[in-house]
């Protein structure tokens, strides 16, 4: 008798048991629209002395971390990273992405890592014991937040808002009495300085940005998951120091506002903490904007203070903006894009030359009487004008999509004007800039900064033409066209 009919059919029935049995319903239930999964990984340093901008210490006051959200639908993949850090390097993060990536499948094109530019976070690199185990432990860290975000993944659904709080950002460049600028580092005179003294102030030479946008991502039973927010302010300082028994003042480690934030945030959303929430603040661009109010004089802040309380202002911001969501949701088109694009080191011209040549013939202490940074900037014009000038170097610029959510990045810190026009010439409803991301390259003032000239504008502090900015917003707005596109 010929059994291949009735194996045949045990066969089909088998099969059509598996598809339909309850196991199988609940694995294409995971599978099916977006899943997003969040992770925090804690980088605080464990081996003194670590090295900080202020110098070696052993003190740590609050804790460092690196935090991620993953989001997928589908073959679309986004994972986004924020280390409390002052920024980010591209080999570092290029590297983390590369772990992530042989450890989860994903690819390191769907990966973005930026910085909070924390100035309290310990320093890597060198040879004492503290910056290895530092480097070592934050690169670390880098990857395990991206690859735990990606495999804690499930079932999610997302929305996004924006609200504003403007009472604690400000433009720190400003246009002086007549009379009343300082030289700078080439012996000439610009026309703004940066956080200049009160009495000298006329008006500010730039704008603010107010807008706290979030991205809310929930379990499918509404559980706060993550939340990614955005605002375009400098670290806040006032971190506390140590005065040890000899006398000797010695700073803090900290995570600065950005770390409260990811603190306060939690209660926010959920009352008592959400289980395995994770919220945290990328900075926007926030080259030129501080927390300095230089119209008024506020009450004295004790250590830390002022952190707290820009970070419960920064969370109230993002709790409203959360209550406006009115739509989550489930099966939203998830996409990410990058272009590596060469910009140019600047070329001098030729009274920078002449002005820096004349400089060289001072000792260093007459050029620092100048002005601090004289030196630095007197050997990068002679560097750039030369046959040791600098090839042209690629830079890393990304762009996302999380329905209609469009974010950014670019590896500077970037002024404040940068980040409003991609914002109003962006295709979609909500958009913010992240930056510090994927490496760090000094400052990108637009054109028109460049021309009234100030700390952010010197070669020392931005090293690429004048109109770097220029072309990669044009190359960002082309990726969310892209982006704007897909279905």
């Amino acid at each position: 008798m010929n059994k291949t009919p009735r194996l045949v059919s045990s066969l089909l029935a088998l099969a059509a048991a598996l598809v339909f049995s309850p196991t199988a319903a609940r694995s294409q239930e995971k599978t099916a629209g977006l899943q997003a999964g969040s992770a925090a990984v804690d980088i605080t340093p464990d081996v003194f002395p670590m090295q900080l901008r202020s110098g070696p210490s052993k003190y740590v006051h609050d804790p460092l971390h690196v935090r991620a959200v993953a989001l997928q639908n589908g073959e679309g993949r986004v994972a986004i990273a924020l280390i409390d850090a002052i920024g980010t390097g591209r080999e570092e993060t290029d590297e983390a992405k590369r772990i992530a990536a042989e450890k989860t499948g994903w690819k390191p094109e769907e990966m973005l890592i930026s910085g909070t530019h924390t100035h309290s976070a310990p320093k890597g690199g060198d040879t004492s014991p503290g910056r290895i185990a530092y480097e070592k432990k934050r690169n670390d860290g880098m990857a395990q937040a991206l690859i735990q975000a990606i495999e804690s993944m499930e079932p999610a659904r997302v929305g996004y808002a924006s609200d504003e709080e403007s009472t604690e950002v400000y433009n720190r460049r400003w246009f002086l009495k007549e009379g009343t600028m300082d030289k700078n580092p080439l012996g000439g005179f610009d026309q703004v300085r940066t956080n200049a003294p009160r009495q000298n102030l006329v008006k500010p030479a730039g704008p603010v940005d107010p807008e706290v946008c979030v991205v809310d991502i929930r379990t499918r039973k509404n559980r706060p998951l993550g939340l990614v927010a955005n605002w375009a302010l400098h670290y806040v300082g006032g971190i506390p120091s140590v005065i040890e028994e000899d006398g000797r003042k010695v700073g803090m480690a900290s995570a600065d506002y950005f770390g409260e934030f990811a603190r306060v945030m939690p209660y926010r959303l959920g009352g008592n903490p959400p289980e395995n929430f994770v919220a945290f603040m990328t900075n926007g661009a926030a080259g030129d904007i501080n927390n300095i109010d230089f119209s008024s004089t506020r009450a004295p802040r004790a250590p830390f203070e002022q952190c707290r309380i820009v970070a419960a202002k920064a969370a109230d911001a993002a709790w409203r903006a959360v209550k406006k969501i009115e739509t989550y949701e489930e099966n939203p088109v998830i996409a990410m894009r990058q272009r590596e694009v060469p910009l140019e080191y600047r070329q001098p011209t030729n009274d920078m030359i002449e002005q820096a040549k004349a400089l060289l013939e001072l000792t260093n202490k007459e050029r620092n009487e100048i002005n601090q940074r004289s030196t630095s900037n007197v050997n990068l014009t002679i560097e750039y004008s030369g046959a040791d000038r600098p090839e042209p170097l690629p830079v890393l610029i990304q762009a996302i999509r999380i329905g209609d959510q469009a974010i950014v990045s670019m590896p500077f810190e970037v002024l404040v004007e940068i980040g409003l026009e991609i914002k109003e010439k962006s295709p979609f409803p909500h958009t913010f800039l992240i930056e510090q991301a994927n490496g760090s390259h000094g400052y990108l003032p637009p054109p028109n900064q460049h021309e009234l000239g100030g700390y952010e504008t010197w070669l020392s502090s931005a090293r690429f033409e004048k109109d770097s900015s220029v072309i990669l917003t044009k190359n960002l707005l082309e990726m969310l066209g892209e982006l704007r596109e897909l279905q």
